[in-house]
C-alpha cells in the first residue's frame, strides 16, 4: 500500500478520536471542570463550529500551496491546539483551543481526498479516498473506547494528550512518506469560493447534510436505545459501539469499491435507500434484545458505506475547486451531525421510546436519496449528455 496513504490514514485517525472521544468522557470533563453536562456539551458544539468555519477558510486561503505543506500545517495546528486543549488551566483557553482544534479537520479530509485521488491508479481513485477513512473507522473501533478508558480511570486529559501526539505522528508520517505535489496553477481564492456561486454546489451540500443527519439521528441515541429499548445491561454498550465501529471499517471499504465500479452517484443513491431501509428495520425491532448486536454492526456498515462516493461526487463535480467542495463536504457532515442530534431528540421529547430517532433517520436518508437522485439526472447525467 502507497506509505503516503498510510500517513493520511494516520490523519483520519487522529482527527476521528478528537471528535469522537469527546461523547464518551464528557461525564468526566464536567466532573473535573465542575460543571454540568449541558454546559461541557459545548466543547461539542465548538468542534463542530470550527470544522464549518475551518474547512472552506484554510483550504481558500492554502490554494497556492503544494497539498504537502498543507497537510504539514493542518497537523502542525491539530498538534498544538489539541495539546494546549489537554493542559487548558482555565474555561476560556479551553474554549478557544477547543474550537480552534476543529479547524484542520475538514480542510485534512479534503486536501486529503484530492491527494488520495491523484495518487490513485486510474478508476481506483474512491478505494485510495477510503483508506484515508479507514483511520476514522478504526477511531470508532478502536481509538475512541481506549481513549474513553483512559479519561474514566485516569484523565481525560491523558487522553487529549495522546491524540495530539498523534497529530504529531501523523505530521512526521507526511514529511517522510508524502510526495512533494506542485500547487494547482490555477487555483485562486476566488475560484474556489465561486463554486458556491452555483445551485448545484448547494444542492451537494443538502445531499450531505440532510442524508448523512440519518446516521446521526441513530447513533446519537444509541446508548439509551440498546440499554432501554433492546433491555441490554449498560456494560454491553461498549461492546455495541465496537460492533458499530467495526461495520463502519467494512462499509468504508465496501464503499469505495462499489463507487469505483458504478460510480459514485449511483453509489450513493443506492447508499442512502440501504440506510432508510436499515433504521426502518432498527425501529421495527429493537426490543428484540439478541437482534441488538448484528443490527448495530449492520446499521454501522450500510451508514458509513456513503462516506469515499460522497467524496468523489464533490471531486467530480467542482472541476477547479476540488479541494475547496470536498472540504466542504466536511463542514457539511458536521452539520448532519448536528441536524440528526437535534430533530432526533425532538420525538424523545414528546415522550416518545429511543427507537423514534430512528424513524427521524428514515426520513433524512430518504431525502438524502432523492436529491442525490436529482443531482444524478440534473448534473451527471446532463454533463454525460454534452
Amino acid at each position: 500500500m502507497n506509505k503516503a496513504l498510510i500517513a493520511l490514514a494516520f490523519g483520519g485517525l487522529a482527527i476521528g478520536m478528537t471528535e469522537f472521544t469527546m461523547m464518551g468522557i464528557l461525564p468526566d470533563i464536567a466532573k473535573d471542570l465542575k460543571i454540568d453536562i449541558p454546559e461541557a456539551s459545548n466543547l461539542i458544539a465548538l468542534y463542530a463550529l470550527g470544522v464549518v468555519v475551518g474547512a472552506p477558510t484554510l483550504v481558500a486561503f492554502s490554494g497556492k500551496y503544494s497539498p504537502r505543506n498543507i497537510l504539514l500545517f493542518l497537523m502542525l495546528l491539530f498538534f498544538v491546539f489539541n495539546g494546549i486543549f489537554a493542559i487548558a488551566p482555565n474555561k476560556v483557553l479551553l474554549l478557544t483551543s477547543r474550537f480552534i482544534s476543529g479547524f484542520p479537520h475538514g480542510a485534512f479530509f479534503g486536501v486529503g481526498s484530492v491527494v488520495a485521488a491523484r495518487l490513485a491508479k486510474p478508476g481506483k481513485e474512491a478505494q485510495a479516498i477510503s483508506i484515508m477513512f479507514t483511520g476514522m473507522t478504526i477511531a470508532n473501533l478502536a481509538g475512541v473506547p481506549l481513549g474513553t478508558y483512559i479519561g474514566h480511570h485516569y484523565s481525560w486529559r491523558i487522553t487529549y494528550g495522546v491524540i495530539s501526539l498523534l497529530g504529531l505522528i501523523t505530521f512526521l508520517a507526511i514529511y517522510f512518506w508524502m510526495p512533494r505535489m506542485e500547487a494547482s496553477k490555477t487555483n485562486n481564492v476566488w475560484k474556489q469560493i465561486s463554486y458556491f456561486a452555483r445551485w448545484d454546489a448547494w444542492l451537494m451540500v443538502a445531499v450531505i447534510a440532510i442524508g448523512t443527519g440519518g446516521l446521526f439521528a441513530w447513533i446519537s441515541y444509541i446508548a439509551p436505545l440498546v440499554t432501554d429499548v433492546s433491555n441490554l445491561p449498560e456494560n454491553r454498550v461498549p461492546v455495541i459501539m465496537i460492533l458499530v465501529g467495526l461495520g463502519m471499517f467494512f462499509g468504508n471499504i465496501i464503499g469505495g469499491k462499489l463507487a469505483d465500479s458504478i460510480t459514485p452517484s449511483k453509489a450513493v443513491i443506492i447508499g442512502f435507500i440501504a440506510m432508510a431501509t436499515c433504521l426502518l428495520v432498527v425501529f421495527f425491532i429493537a426490543h428484540v434484545t439478541y437482534l441488538a448486536y448484528p443490527m448495530a454492526f449492520i446499521t454501522g456498515m450500510i451508514s458509513f458505506s456513503i462516506g469515499s462516493p460522497l467524496q468523489m461526487m464533490l471531486i467530480n463535480n467542482a472541476k477547479g475547486a476540488e479541494t475547496f467542495a470536498a472540504a466542504a463536504g466536511q463542514a457539511s457532515f458536521n452539520i448532519g451531525n448536528t441536524l440528526g442530534a437535534y430533530l432526533g431528540a425532538i420525538p424523545i421529547t414528546l415522550g416518545y421510546a429511543y427507537n423514534y430517532p430512528s424513524l427521524v433517520g428514515v426520513s433524512m436518508a430518504s431525502m438524502g436519496a432523492i436529491l442525490a437522485y436529482i443531482f444524478w439526472k440534473k448534473v451527471v447525467r446532463a454533463k454525460m449528455n454534452l
